[in-house]
Parts: C-alpha cells; sequence; structure tokens
C-alpha cells in the first residue's frame, strides 16, 4: 500500500516518514510490506489509508493539480480536510490516532457486524431493520451509491437483516463485510464520546476549498462545526450519494480519488452518469490521471 508512490515521487515519501515522526512507529514499512492481517486492524488501517492518501494528494498538489471541491467517504473526511487546509497532517494523524482506538475499543465490546445490502430500496431496507429490532442495534450506515446499501450493528441483527435481504424480490446481493467494527452506528456511542473529549485540543482553520461533509452531505465553512461534525460522523450514515449529487449540480464533472484503490470512483460513476472519474495511488494512475484532466 503506498510503496510503489513513495517510491516514485519524494513528495510521497516525504508524506509516510512524516507518519513515522509523528506517529513514533513504522507506520511507512507495515503499509508497504503488511502483514495484511495487522493493517486489517482498525487501529492501524485508519492511519494507513490516511497516509496513502495524504501522500497521494501532495502529489498532485505538487503538479499544480488543485481541487475545486473536497469529500472524503467516512476516513476519507479527515483526508479532505487536509487537502482543504483545515488540519495539518500531523495533526490529522494525531487525531485519527485517537479515532481508530476509540473506535477499535468500542468494536471489540460485543459482537458486531457490517453487511453491504445491494438491489434493495431505502425504504425496504430500513423496514427490515426496523423488523429485527428484538436481535440488537441494525441500521444503514453508508449511503453509497443508487443500489448500493451498507448496514451496521450487533452481529445477530445484521445477519438477520442479510437473511430477509436475500430472500427480497429485487436483492442482487448481500454479504457482510470482512471489518472489525459497527461503524456509523449507535454501537460506536463510547467512541464518539472520547472523540468529543479529545477533539476541543485540536485547532481546525476555515477551509480553503469548499468541504462537503458526510453527516449533512453540504457545503460546511465554519471550522467549529467541521469539528462537530466530525464526532457525529462516528454514529451516523454517511451520506455519500447526496454529497457527490450536490457537488455534481455546482457544474462539476471530473473527480479524482486519492489513495488506495478505486472504490469512490465506481461509486461516483452510479451517481452521476456524466462524471470523468480517475485515481491516484501509484505512478501509472497518476499518469493517467494526469492525461485525464489534460483532455477534459
Amino acid at each position: 500500500m503506498g510503496q510503489q508512490l513513495a517510491q516514485s515521487y519524494p513528495k510521497a515519501r516525504a508524506a509516510f516518514d512524516e507518519a513515522d515522526s509523528v506517529l513514533n512507529r513504522k507506520l511507512s514499512q507495515l503499509c508497504f510490506e503488511g502483514p495484511e492481517e495487522a493493517l486489517r486492524r482498525t487501529e492501524n488501517t485508519q492511519l494507513a489509508v490516511l497516509t496513502c492518501s495524504t501522500a497521494a494528494l501532495r502529489v498532485v498538489q505538487d503538479l499544480g493539480i488543485t481541487p475545486r471541491v473536497v469529500a472524503g467517504h467516512s476516513l476519507g473526511e479527515y483526508s479532505a480536510l487536509v487537502a482543504a487546509n483545515v488540519l495539518g497532517f500531523a495533526e490529522a494523524l494525531e487525531l485519527v490516532q485517537y479515532r481508530s482506538s476509540f473506535m477499535g475499543d468500542a468494536s471489540g465490546r460485543q459482537a458486531c457486524a457490517m453487511a453491504a445490502i445491494l438491489g434493495l430500496d431505502e425504504d425496504t431496507l430500513n423496514e427490515f431493520c426496523d423488523e429485527v429490532k428484538s436481535f440488537g442495534v441494525v441500521q444503514v450506515a453508508n449511503y453509497n451509491c443508487p443500489g448500493q446499501l451498507i448496514i451496521s450493528g450487533d452481529a445477530a441483527a445484521v445477519e438477520k437483516v442479510v437473511e430477509k435481504g436475500t430472500d427480497a424480490v429485487g436483492a442482487k446481493r448481500c454479504r457482510l463485510l470482512p471489518v472489525g467494527g459497527a461503524f456509523h452506528s449507535a454501537l460506536m456511542e463510547p467512541a464518539a464520546a472520547q472523540l468529543q473529549s479529545v477533539i476541543g485540543d485540536f485547532e481546525f482553520q476555515p477551509p480553503r476549498t469548499e468541504f462537503v461533509a458526510n453527516v449533512t452531505a453540504g457545503y460546511v465553512s465554519s471550522p467549529d462545526e467541521i469539528r462537530q461534525l466530525l464526532v457525529t460522523q462516528v454514529t451516523s450514515p454517511v451520506q455519500w450519494e447526496k454529497s457527490v449529487r450536490l457537488i455534481g449540480d455546482s457544474g462539476i464533472s471530473h473527480f479524482v480519488e486519492l489513495g488506495p484503490g478505486k472504490v469512490l470512483c465506481g461509486m461516483v460513476r452510479r451517481i452521476l452518469d456524466d462524471a470523468i472519474c480517475s485515481n491516484v495511488e501509484d505512478a501509472k494512475s497518476l499518469e493517467k490521471t494526469i492525461e485525464s484532466i489534460s483532455s477534459d
């Protein structure tokens, strides 16, 4: 994760070096070499993705590519805030270190799960969640794109919804996700409370680039409001589809995903028919992104 970009671009390498220094451990080695099992732990995954995304950000910034609007999906919101100069990278690392630790602790308190539900509409899925409440907490965690919703909560309740969804007319696929927690659900309330207790120690600046928040799917410019929304985000659904539609309505058609993978590109294409999407995770994808932007 991120190794090829770091080997090709000094700006990317510097981001990994900064992360190692701030965190006082070799996060770069974990990103580059694994093991994958360790990378999958929430406490490591969040920091690794933030660092890889910031490394890609610094490379595109060095090439003179600047965004009109920034947004991030869940953890990605912190990378977006770095891009908008609301938080410095070091501050974002320290804050995400808290966030990931708190969320990891909350996840270990009971059996919890998340699942992808493909092909069901929002109303039907919410009905299923209501019908299985006797088994525990379960709610929609991510409104990703048309036909793709994520649920989160107590493992037994999530499994019951998956069973209902699998048998429902119109459902394409319902499956449990390989994650270590019930993120963006009420089960994360202990983590939200802990994050609330420390986030006031961090200084937030007004965004220099327009920023769209997960919780509201709206533009936010107040540092205090951004700070509070990061706390609220821990237990609230990610309104990704609405966020992307808002950005598209402003006349933006070219989206660049920074960091490992290109899952968000796929979502954006399903939300906006005319979207031009590219990603930056290594030298090859960067080259394609530059060509795409140049020809737009």
